[in-house]
């Protein structure tokens, strides 16, 4: 069964309008995002899944494989999903976010790992320590908590785990807490049947769709990594990242 990398990628953007195709570097950024992900040792095949032509054509330029979906999925996942539903000799099917261009290979290959060494887990993710008291109190960055064996129990935008007397030094070996990253590997045939579910009730609450899959009573394999990748929100994002690959030479 093949593993298949579907990254999702559309144009609107509130913060940056035509994201995927910003081109400083000289590549559009979803080219850099596909890059990323030929590196990694487990894929094979990648997808960009867009409602965009500009975006198709762009991808076509470089040499990528797009697939056209269609313009009303509310979320990413569904656009995933929907792509999926047409690959039946897919196994694992891992949703990398269209503005990730430094992800590292080492963390799609263990994201794909995780979900192979797991037979009861029906998706994973990964985390990475929070060291900084601003992260762990900060609504935007998703929080994590997991059993001993690396299984989810709760995904929240609050700080958790509560420190209930008082948090220990961010500068000690011990994490405050563990940040949610977010990319996913998922076995095909859940996908889809995940994108079938209604929103559940802790997912509106948080707008954190990953609690439709624990409400739902499905397992959650958790791995982590030391260092999260850097996704690309704003134009600052931007402009550091452009700053970085020139600095790393172009590569």
């Amino acid at each position: 069964m093949e593993i298949v990398a579907v990254i999702p990628a559309r144009f609107a953007s509130t913060r940056l309008p035509g994201k995927p195709l910003l081109s400083e570097t000289g590549r559009p950024l979803i080219q850099h995002v596909v890059e990323a992900a030929r590196r990694s040792t487990r894929l094979d095949r990648i997808i960009v899944a867009t409602d965009d032509r500009a975006i198709a054509e762009a991808v076509a330029a470089f040499g990528g494989e797009c697939a056209m979906t269609r313009d009303d999925h509310p979320s990413g996942t569904d656009r995933v999903a929907e792509v999926a539903e047409g690959l039946p000799e897919a196994g694992i099917i891992v949703n990398l976010q269209g503005d990730e261009p430094e992800i590292s290979p080492q963390a799609l290959d263990l994201v794909i790992a995780l979900l192979e060494n797991d037979p009861e887990a029906s998706m994973a993710t990964l985390a990475t320590p929070i060291r900084s008291e601003e992260d762990y109190l900060d609504p935007s960055c998703v929080k994590v908590v997991c059993t001993a064996t690396g299984q989810a129990l709760y995904f929240s935008r609050s700080p958790i785990p509560y420190h209930r007397d008082g948090r220990p030094d961010s500068a000690s070996s011990h994490p405050l807490a563990y940040l949610h990253l977010g990319l996913y590997a998922y076995r095909r045939d859940f996908l889809l049947r995940l994108a079938t579910l209604p929103p559940s009730p802790l997912e509106r609450i948080e707008k954190l769709e990953q609690l439709r899959v624990l409400e739902a009573g499905h397992r959650i394999a958790v791995g982590f990594v030391d260092e999260p990748s850097v996704g690309i929100d704003t134009p600052d994002d931007y402009r550091r990242f452009v700053e970085r690959w020139r600095a790393g030479g172009g590569d």
